[in-house]
């Protein structure tokens, strides 16, 4: 279980290969703290202490995201670290010195490492390929305490672009993307989050039609700007290929039938950045899971 305070204490100067705060962190005026159960405590924490004595940057976010913009707590196994590709390796490394158990999961977005009952999820892109973790998510992210170790929780922009697309028969996380729009709507950079999104901006324009359902009341949270760019960029958003399945950029099995009749993977190149090799472990797993 996660529990979510803030405290006004001034943030201590970050180590080497932490990420610096935002200025939307200094907007908020105080830090996050996040305080676990016992039962998590002790695993997590070495493996934060361990990836900040060695330098490696990296972010917090899943769950501890959530909890830190929304307040929304759940209990949790596996605790989400977000790194730059180029930093995946020495993340496992690190964590494999302090008796993690680790595996390159599928090359292509996720590590995993392994201790007891908990694990460690180390993401550096999405599923689909369309979210990887690069500089800006560092430069905005914001100062926490996690199991007692001071370090920085992914931004609730790129939080957002990347749950956005999860919307597996087994997992939707539509309403995680509700809620940060609920608690951070007003101080979100709406200019980047519509980069974030770039040609995938109907994803984004249906969790912003969803939310004003879930949330009636509330129109003013989303600028209305916002909401006619989408509706723009949906009227002029008319693809050449008449055969092509975005489907598969949402869920890697629900769509798959689609596929077999012909239609086209919209995650293979020119409209996606995933490989045939890539594609075919990420469907694998399907059973496994």
């Amino acid at each position: 279980m996660l529990a979510v305070s803030k405290s006004r204490a001034r943030t201590p100067r970050p180590r080497a290969g932490t990420p610096v705060a935002s200025t939307y962190a200094a907007s908020l005026g105080q830090k996050i703290v996040i305080e676990p159960s016992g039962a998590v405590s002790p695993s997590y924490a070495r493996a934060l202490e361990a990836l900040r004595d060695n330098g490696v940057p990296f972010l917090v976010g899943g769950a501890v995201a959530v909890a830190a913009y929304c307040g929304i707590r759940r209990n949790t196994k596996d605790l989400d670290l977000f790194v730059c590709q180029r930093d995946a390796t020495r993340t496992l490394e690190v964590l494999a010195r302090v008796g993690f158990r680790t595996e390159a999961t599928f090359p292509h977005w996720l590590s995993k490492a392994y201790a007891d009952d908990l694990f460690v999820d180390v993401i550096f892109n999405s599923g689909n390929g369309e979210a990887p973790v690069d500089a800006e998510w560092f430069e905005n992210a914001v100062p926490a305490d996690a199991f007692g170790v001071p370090v920085a929780v992914c931004p609730a922009e790129e939080t957002i672009w990347s749950k956005a697309f999860v919307m597996e028969r087994e997992r939707f996380d539509g309403a995680d993307v509700i809620h940060l729009l609920l608690a951070c709507a007003s101080t979100l950079d709406w200019h980047r989050l519509l980069r974030r999104f770039g040609a995938h901006s109907r994803v984004l324009f249906a969790h912003l039609v969803l939310f004003g359902y879930v949330f009636p009341g509330e129109p003013g949270r989303i600028p209305r700007w916002v909401m006619d760019e989408l509706s723009a960029r949906t009227e002029a958003d008319v693809t050449g290929d008449s055969r092509i399945c975005r489907g598969t950029m949402l869920s890697r099995e629900q769509y798959l039938p689609d596929l077999m009749r012909g239609w086209r993977d919209a995650r293979l190149p020119p409209t996606g950045s995933m490989s045939t090799e890539a594609i075919a472990l990420w469907t694998s797993a399907i059973e496994r899971h």
